[in-house]
């Protein structure tokens, strides 16, 4: 059966697999309780800054870290992340499955390093991506800048219609809207009411689950 979209362009964490609630918040308050006194933010107001303005606004503006501090907290950050690994959410291996099955691309960009992206889609047993954009890249390759869409487009011949961006952050929404890109908004890993007003609001769909997105692509 012929494919809605060609290429699948997925976020990673909280579209995919199940980590800020489980392992980026909890180490974000490790890091400020030690190193960034005064600082407090509630997991509610982590999703939130994350969504708008993003996550180095956030962390410069609101926590009011240096670019020192923000090379610390990577640091901090990565240690902590190779030891933990999330789970994928239920419904979105078949989902990747089916689509690589059909003949479909799918591609990562994430504010993740693809170093961890790719360990966490091996060890969730999930089909490899053919392309990843991780938090490696320079800022100016890095989402909301539209780049590793313009990326895909020219690698595989790709018009903005045969793509579809699926992420649950702003960043994500506002590099699909620069290129005329779909965007499917995840709403999955949180309920607040802020962020799934904006999505709906804004993008071209809103699912709340794992399964309405699987009935959208291929149903």
């Amino acid at each position: 059966m012929e494919l809605k979209y060609k290429c699948l362009v997925l976020d990673h964490d909280d579209t995919v697999v199940n980590s800020t609630a489980l392992i980026h918040y909890p180490c974000f308050v490790e890091y400020a309780n030690s190193f960034l006194p005064g600082v407090n933010i509630t997991l509610e107001e982590y999703f939130k800054y994350n969504f708008d303005p993003g996550v180095v606004k956030f962390f410069s503006e609101i926590c009011g870290m240096s670019e020192e501090d923000m090379d610390k907290e990577q640091l901090y950050w990565l240690d902590y992340v190779k030891q933990h690994i999330p789970s994928v959410y239920p419904g979105m291996r078949e989902i990747l499955e089916e689509h690589k099955r059909r003949g479909g691309i799918i591609a990562v960009v994430s504010h993740s390093y693809s170093e961890n992206i790719l360990r966490d889609y091996k060890a969730n047993n999930l089909p490899e991506p053919d392309m990843t954009f991780g938090w490696e890249y320079p800022s100016h390759q890095k989402k909301p800048n539209p780049w590793p869409l313009v990326q895909l487009m020219q690698n595989y011949d790709l018009a903005p219609q045969e793509m579809i961006v699926i992420d649950d952050l702003k960043p994500g929404f506002d590099m699909a809207k620069a290129v005329n890109v779909p965007f499917v908004a995840a709403g999955w890993a949180n309920d607040i009411k802020e962020i799934e007003t904006f999505m709906r609001a804004n993008c071209d769909r809103y699912f709340k689950t794992v399964d309405e997105l699987r009935t959208f692509l291929f149903d």
